[in-house]
């Protein structure tokens, strides 16, 4: 089993300017995509436009019913409920509105009878945040406390402006489940498929630009930069398994049979998709880990010369192939001759990773340490080829990889 040196706990934090700029580059690739073509990006700047069109809805519809003072505790709602499924719209907006209804009562039926409005809040909001986790309330009984305080932070409280408050609650709830049920329902804005596609495309894209940069001279912070862009892939992943489970959920009090029938036929295949995903991001960050260390200004872990890393550029791009090979695959539901697609290019890596190690010596010259680190690299190249193709040979669940969460640190002075 390949072992991989562990990294001093002292270095596995990066500098501010390198966690700044590592997101910033995440951003920006993140618009580029939600601007060229449909994904996941995509469907987060839509759903993000929900929200805001559900708030300017209620907004308008308060304005129109209800007194100025209280037109601000429709939109507040709305949007909330947005975030969601309609099953989820739903239940949140009742547990939301009891929770909101809760809160003023207590705190108008404290403060119309005795006013002081300031002196109630120390007497309503221990009573209400206490009363905010009661069961009923599910995850909104914070909505209790701060109706509460909305309740009493404008001076004067009558019974008039306490169901005003209320109704506008009511009214936000009502076009925030309204908005999330007939336009674009979350079904469709998240998607399982874009998110396993989206974890897979971005595995591509990260072994493409590490064959890439082996063609040039390589330093420490562009190989950091890779690390540090397999490593966001295990939470990728963690948002296929989300988008699953809210896939399941969006079913629920969604008359569509058509996509019941869809997603019970999907579940199977993506629990082994998720597998397969998981396996490619351990061995992206094993793979990325080990160049990083060669890239370190230490003689630890020797930096394999131009004639070792043009040779294994050149098997990267044959890897970068199989895993756009496989991404057609889970696109086009896995006919045949996508799979035919997917074994020819596994093939062909796995040939030509036979041929490199067979002329291990020869690239990589005396040096051991030249040796052990090409056969690393060969090795976890390797088993990400053969994750793809389980029943062909690939072991799931191999050793190696890691994620412990962290890089070397390049050395500074001799």
């Amino acid at each position: 089993m390949l072992h991989i040196r562990s990294v001093p706990s002292r270095a596995r934090i990066a500098s501010p300017w390198q966690a700044v700029r590592a997101e910033a580059s995440w951003i920006a690739r993140s618009a580029r995509r939600a601007w060229r073509e449909p994904g996941r990006e995509r469907d987060l700047a839509l759903q993000s436009g929900k929200a805001a069109l559900a708030a300017l809805l209620a907004w308008l519809a308060a304005s129109w019913l209800l007194p100025d003072a209280f037109a601000l505790m429709a939109p507040w709602v709305a949007v909330v409920l947005v975030q969601a499924t309609v099953y989820r719209s739903v239940r949140q907006g009742l547990h939301q509105t009891l929770a909101i209804t809760a809160g003023t009562a207590l705190a108008a039926a404290l403060v119309i009878p005795f006013g002081h409005p300031v002196l109630m809040m120390a007497v309503v909001l221990p009573l209400a945040t206490l009363m905010s986790n009661w069961p009923r309330f599910g995850d909104q009984g914070v909505y209790a406390s701060t109706a509460a305080l909305f309740t009493l932070v404008p001076g004067e409280t009558t019974l008039d402006s306490a169901v005003s408050r209320v109704l506008a609650a009511l009214l936000g709830t009502a076009v925030g489940i309204a908005v999330n049920a007939l336009i674009l329902p979350p079904v469709y804005l998240r998607s399982t498929h874009e998110a396993v596609d989206g974890v897979v495309r971005e595995a591509r894209e990260v072994v493409a630009e590490i064959a890439d940069g082996l063609d040039e001279p390589w330093e420490y912070d562009r190989v950091r930069g890779w690390y540090e862009r397999a490593y966001r892939l295990p939470r990728l992943i963690r948002g296929v398994h989300s988008a699953l489970g809210w896939s399941r959920e969006s079913l629920r009090l969604n008359p569509d049979r058509r996509r019941r029938a869809e997603l019970a036929r999907m579940d199977a295949a993506y629990a082994e998709t998720l597998s397969t995903l998981e396996n490619i991001s351990n061995r992206l960050i094993g793979l990325t880990r080990t160049l990083v260390e060669a890239a370190a200004d230490d003689d630890e872990t020797p930096r394999p010369s131009h004639a070792v890393t043009r040779p294994y550029a050149g098997f990267l791009r044959q890897v970068a192939d199989a895993l756009d090979a496989y991404g057609r695959v889970v696109a086009d539901g896995a006919p045949e001759a996508a799979r035919r697609e997917l074994r020819e290019a596994v093939d062909a890596a796995r040939a030509t990773q036979d041929r490199l190690r067979a002329e291990l010596p020869r690239h990589a010259g005396a040096d051991p340490g030249r040796v052990a680190v090409f056969g690393t690299l060969l090795a976890e190249a390797r088993r990400l080829t053969n994750s793809l193709l389980p029943a062909d040979g690939g072991r799931k669940g191999d050793g190696g990889g890691g994620g412990d969460g962290a890089a070397p640190r390049k050395r500074q002075g001799p």
